[in-house]
């Protein structure tokens, strides 16, 4: 029998010394202002350890709490460098918290991909938060090439990103959801640039659906249809192909295309997924606590990964 994944009980962790006057990061780990303790959607707090975690509630009856930490592992299990993530408990409600990659001790200091795509695209729109067409791989690699180190590194790392995104289905990699880390140096230019580890990947795996859609969806045999209509016909916040897309492709799609074109990026992460085969898929999604997931949710998971997997997998 599998060892289900520790809950964290943030109320027996928490540093309430500090956080009784508690100044707050933002939900993308740079500090910028305050957020009330115990706010219904997140806070964030500091342990014992001295380190800051991110929790988050679920929206509604959503499994985003459950997406978030299966994704987590599934990065994990492929050598993603991504944020670490636990189920937790507060105040008798489950969620997750995310561990704050930004070492502020370091003078590190998180660099949004908007901001960073606003300093590097010409009349990029960095406010525009839904179906942001100018979000493109084309002006990635731009933003990527004048705002780190090592540009070639840095692609090969978004393309293993994005390849997560398609094994989990995650609609939301939104200009937002991925960053610069600058880091301090006493040498010229005073700053070192690297591509953020992935976080935030909650909007995955079918956790918006009913136990009856997806008992219906697995019972049709229609996991592809789901993965591969992504988030059409919804307020796209992905990764468009091309500028004039009004929707960003599924996640999956958009790996298909990259691939034809950039094979040498994207084949050697599509290569890893022999890591996630039926046995690993299962031990991952199964290791969630049951009373944190219906068995419905477990088995539309497992499929949805199989099939994007499978699918990749074709076009090496």
């Amino acid at each position: 029998m599998l060892e289900p994944y520790p809950v964290v009980n943030v109320e027996e962790s928490i540093d309430w010394e500090v956080t009784r006057d508690f100044e707050d990061h933002s939900e993308d780990v740079e500090p910028t202002g305050v957020e009330p303790m115990g706010s219904k959607e997140k806070f964030w707090y500091r342990d014992r350890k001295g380190a800051w975690w991110l929790f988050k509630y679920p929206r509604g009856t959503s499994g985003e709490h459950w997406a978030e930490k299966v994704a987590a592992e599934v990065a994990g299990r492929l050598g993603v460098p991504h944020c670490n993530v636990e189920l937790a408990i507060f105040d008798g409600n489950p969620g997750t918290v995310s561990q704050s990659f930004v070492d502020e001790s370091q003078g590190q200091v998180l660099v949004h991909g908007n901001q960073a795509l606003d300093e590097t695209v010409s009349e990029y729109d960095p406010k525009k938060r839904f179906r942001q067409s100018d979000h493109t791989l084309e002006n990635i690699w731009v933003a990527l090439a004048r705002a780190t180190e090592d540009a070639e590194e840095s692609k090969r790392q978004f393309a293993e990103y994005t390849v997560l995104d398609a094994v989990i289905g995650n609609t939301d990699r939104h200009h937002e959801n991925w960053g610069i880390l600058r880091t301090r140096t006493e040498t010229s230019p005073g700053w070192t640039r690297t591509l953020a580890p992935s976080f935030d990947h909650a909007s995955s795996l079918g956790r918006e659906l009913s136990d009856d859609k997806r008992d219906r969806r697995l019972c049709e045999n229609r996991i592809g249809h789901y993965a591969e209509r992504g988030s059409k016909g919804k307020k796209g916040r992905g990764i468009h192909w091309s500028s004039s897309d009004e929707r960003a492709p599924s996640p999956l799609e958009l790996v298909r295309l990259a691939a034809r074109v950039e094979p040498d990026l994207f084949c050697p992460a599509i290569s890893r997924l022999e890591k996630l085969d039926d046995d690993s898929l299962r031990e991952i999604v199964n290791r969630v606590p049951d009373d944190w997931m219906s068995s419905a949710a477990r088995e539309f998971a497992i499929a949805l990964m199989r099939y994007n997997v499978t699918t990749m997998q074709r076009l090496t």
